[in-house]
């Protein structure tokens, strides 16, 4: 598996609390038990290793709606390969990493705004709080040795263009330095990606997602 993806998926599991993943030829899956989001199969190499042979057997697979696919490979490359029953997001992802850096001063919080950081179980949390108590941004990083995965990263539309992004983002990093994590790894959103980049981060390939979504014709 390319160590990436490898590293996305072992701290993407401790940021979720997913079941641990089982390995598999192509890659791995990973167990998540809710309705919408039953098991998702993770594949383990990008860009042109992506294979046309592997994605198309474990698509054509899967019975059960609530499945995910997460293959490193453009939208328009993946969709013909997976047929009837499968809804692709039509936002691409990325695979996108960095080599972390202690030398940056952590940002400032904005007048009126309260940071708040927590962990728990391997995983650590920062909140912004907007002045009137909403929430303002959010986000969380697992450390797993070496590397550290960046999760769910959101700033509120209202709070937007303060900031707040790289708030959250060199305060995590700053927690995943003191865990001894070198690199960083997250999977981004067109939106997030500037954010991501104007901060160092590079692309490592498309990320295309998609879901089963009920039973294929007969």
């Amino acid at each position: 598996m390319d160590a990436v993806v490898r590293a996305w998926v072992d701290g993407w599991v401790v940021s979720r609390g997913a079941a641990p993943p089982v390995e598999e030829p192509w890659g791995c899956t990973i167990d998540m038990g809710m309705a919408q989001h039953v098991t998702r199969h993770v594949f383990g190499t990008t860009n042109d290793e992506v294979e046309e042979a592997a994605v198309r057997k474990v698509a054509g697979a899967v019975t059960g709606a609530g499945t995910w696919l997460k293959v490193f490979a453009a939208p328009s490359t993946v969709t013909p390969w997976l047929g009837e029953g499968w809804w692709v997001d039509p936002e691409p992802g990325y695979l996108m990493s960095v080599r972390l850096r202690s030398h940056e001063a952590p940002a400032a919080v904005p007048d009126g705004y309260r940071l708040r950081t927590w962990s728990r179980g391997g995983v650590t949390r920062v909140m912004v709080a907007a002045p009137d108590g909403s929430l303002a941004a959010r986000g969380q990083i697992a450390p797993t040795g070496a590397t550290a995965v960046v999760d769910q990263i959101e700033t509120s539309p209202d709070h937007r263009r303060r900031g707040l992004g790289t708030l959250v983002m060199r305060t995590l990093t700053h927690t995943a330095l003191d865990q001894g994590a070198e690199v960083g790894v997250l999977g981004g959103t067109p939106d997030g990606r500037a954010l991501y980049e104007s901060l160092g981060w590079g692309v490592v390939a498309p990320l295309t997602s998609a879901r089963f979504t009920g039973v294929r014709e007969p």
